[in-house]
């Protein structure tokens, strides 16, 4: 029974390491393979033994993957690793030129299938429809912006 418990107990042990050591994937086997020993090792000895071991790692290892993935971008190592990026509350992601473009007139250079590419001012934009297709050259004005999208409609006149 001490051998089924230390198993276990290793096996949760490197699963956690594996989730804040960035190892290749060498812990995360080496965790699975202890979890396994020791379910087998359970179920050769006592069936409910096993049965509870393998609803306590059904259990866990699901939690402990959780609450690693939402932990570790906090963590030291994971801030290091961890790519911020851009965003579109900061605004490094977004074409600040686009943010006046709403109600503004163009043509369509690239037929919309929905998105494709509209000249607005002068100036190539990428564009979205609502869903319809707008054939090249149809006059449209921007309805919406919204982050980096840019949604247009075809124009009345």
């Amino acid at each position: 029974m001490t051998t089924i418990i230390l198993l276990f107990g290793a096996g949760i042990a490197l699963l956690v390491a594996e989730v804040f050591i960035p190892s290749m994937g060498l812990l995360g086997m080496s965790a699975a393979l202890s979890l396994l020993a020791s379910i087998g090792l359970a179920f050769y000895k006592d069936p409910s033994t096993g049965t509870m071991l393998l609803t306590a790692t059904a259990i866990s290892v699901p939690l402990i993957l959780t609450f690693g993935i939402k932990l570790f971008p906090k963590t030291p190592l994971g801030r290091k690793l961890t790519a911020t990026g851009f965003s579109f509350e900061d605004g490094r992601g977004v074409d600040k030129r686009d943010q006046g473009l709403t109600g503004k007139v163009g043509v369509v250079e690239a037929t919309l299938r929905p998105a494709g590419i509209a000249r607005i001012e002068g100036r190539r934009v990428d564009v979205v429809s609502r869903g319809e297709s707008i054939e090249s050259g149809t006059a449209i004005f921007v309805v919406e912006v919204s982050g980096n999208r840019v949604v247009v409609a075809p124009s009345e006149s």
